[in-house]
């Protein structure tokens, strides 16, 4: 008698719409890395860059919505593909994370984007002012006693940084600051008499997009003294997120600190050879 043998095991079909769930979050990720690539090396114009990075949002989005659909699927007919649906969901959460806080941002913070230690006279952009003129650059002049009245309900910390030290150290130490962060100078002029007035103007990058942002520092003489006012604007939008008033913050913080542990490093006395001590000759 023949034996029957049994048709082999067959398994459930993957999910289609689990493999497109997949695809859908993969493509977000490859055009969200090309979008901040067009933005910092400016291969195209701002707006076409936003739109490819929108549309990497949106890729999310929908990679959401059909994966919830292939859940669906999955939990009536048995189908495979969770694990295509998990990856994806990773992926879509971990692009959309930080765009979401921003969006949360946007609503509690004032729709401002030029920030300053003096609002009522600030410093002002003079090399960079024609980086700050056509093709939907904000003006280099200051936004206003609006926004300085935002600012101040804002930012009440944002004021100008009194230090006991002479203007020309003053401006080392903001300049050593700024190189450090690898900020482009622009121009840089020490507060060498007669001008009695240091500037520097320089160019700094958001973390991730690398949107340019302008920043100004004056220092002048305060008698003895000096003080250091301090300016931030983005180069494009009405709203900078804080980004402007973080960067300045910070800014004033590592100034007090590098003159405060200047101040308190001890001063290294010149070395005095010992004399020789006289011999006494016995008569």
């Amino acid at each position: 008698m023949a034996r029957r043998i049994s048709a082999p095991y067959q398994s459930e079909p993957v999910s289609t719409l689990a493999t497109w769930a997949r695809n859908l979050a993969i493509f977000s990720v490859v055009a969200v890395v090309v979008s901040i690539l067009i933005v910092r090396f400016g291969f195209l114009e701002m707006k076409p860059a936003l739109a490819t990075f929108f549309g990497a949002l949106a890729c999310a989005g929908l990679s959401i919505l059909v994966g919830m659909a292939a859940f669906a699927a999955i939990w009536q007919n048995g189908s495979r593909g969770m694990s295509r649906i998990l990856l994806a969901l990773l992926i879509d959460t971990i692009i959309l994370a930080y765009p979401a806080y921003l969006a949360v941002q946007y609503r509690e913070l004032p729709a401002i984007h030029d920030i300053t230690t003096d609002p009522i006279d600030p410093p002002r952009f003079e090399a960079l002012a024609p980086l700050r003129s056509g093709g939907g650059t904000n003006s280099a002049v200051y936004a206003g006693l609006y926004s300085a009245e935002q600012q101040r309900r804002a930012y009440p910390d944002i004021e100008t940084v009194q230090l006991e030290v002479p203007p020309q150290r003053a401006f080392d130490v903001a300049l050593a600051l700024v190189t450090k962060r690898k900020w482009l100078v622009i121009d840089e002029r020490s507060p060498q008499p007669p001008r009695r007035i240091g500037r520097i103007e320089a160019v700094a990058r958001t973390p991730i997009m690398g949107f340019r942002e302008d920043v100004s520092i004056r220092v002048t003489a305060d008698g003895e003294d000096s003080r250091v006012d301090i300016r931030s604007s983005s180069r494009y939008f009405e709203s900078d997120l804080g980004s402007n008033a973080a960067r300045i913050a910070k800014l004033i913080e590592d100034i007090n600190t590098a003159v405060e542990n200047a101040n308190l490093k001890p001063v290294k006395k010149p070395h005095v050879p010992a004399k020789p001590q006289a011999k006494t000759v016995k008569k």
